[in-house]
């Protein structure tokens, strides 16, 4: 993935929309996956297309309608995904300037059964909280990619340990405290944090605690 690790950042500050524009940035192409951030100035829009697979969308600043040729399907807000229909052309039209990252999945990519295609949904309410427990949910969990989200109740966290592939976070709700290679970080909802293949990391819960986790495996 085209970031570097070992640092807090933010995905809707690093890519700020260009007035009129529409930009795309593509960050990791591998495996027959693409992860790319899109960033739509207000009014503008990325018209209708059909793809034989899926794509998840998940906006980090301003709002976004989803629509087909017969209107809009649903308006999608920062923390919410839009899941996209297979074969039906889908396009995106920013109602303000908005930033939202592409996560498009293989044809054969088995997602779990409680992400809907064509709806909208908000990303840290698909779990709930646990006292003195971590809840993991597997959104998509194919060889070599996983989208998983995960809440930690107050004064949980993972002990240090390493994946073997690059993996990128997304600060849900809440904060928590990121151990990587020996030092420590302050993530909070919004942020982003990238782990390389092998980086040995931690997330300890400042209170509660919600992210997602895009890991790109490397073995399958």
């Amino acid at each position: 993935m085209k970031e570097a690790a070992g640092k807090v950042f933010s995905i809707a500050a690093e890519n700020l929309p260009v007035p009129g524009c529409t930009i795309s940035k593509m960050v990791s192409a591998e495996k027959g996956y693409g992860v790319a951030y899109f960033s739509l100035a207000k009014g503008t829009d990325i018209s209708a297309e059909s793809y034989g697979y899926t794509k998840l969308w998940l906006i980090h600043a301003g709002n976004i309608d989803a629509f087909d040729p017969k209107g809009v399907l649903g308006n999608v807000q920062k923390g919410q995904i839009f899941i996209t229909p297979r074969d039906l052309p889908i396009g995106a039209k920013a109602n303000t300037d908005a930033v939202y990252t592409e996560i498009a999945l293989k044809e054969d990519t088995q997602m779990n059964q409680i992400l809907k295609a064509g709806q909208v949904m908000t990303l840290k309410d698909l779990l709930p909280y646990q006292e003195g427990k971590i809840v993991n949910m597997d959104l998509v969990n194919d060889p070599h990619l996983k989208f998983v989200i995960m809440s930690f109740g107050e004064g949980t966290g993972l002990s240090e340990h390493a994946a073997p592939g690059e993996a990128l976070v997304f600060a849900l709700d809440g904060e928590a405290i990121i151990g990587y290679e020996g030092k420590e970080y302050h993530i909070h909802a919004g942020e982003n944090f990238k782990f390389d293949k092998f980086g040995k990391h931690s997330v300890t819960a400042v209170g509660r605690f919600k992210m997602a986790l895009l890991l790109m495996l490397d073995e399958s």
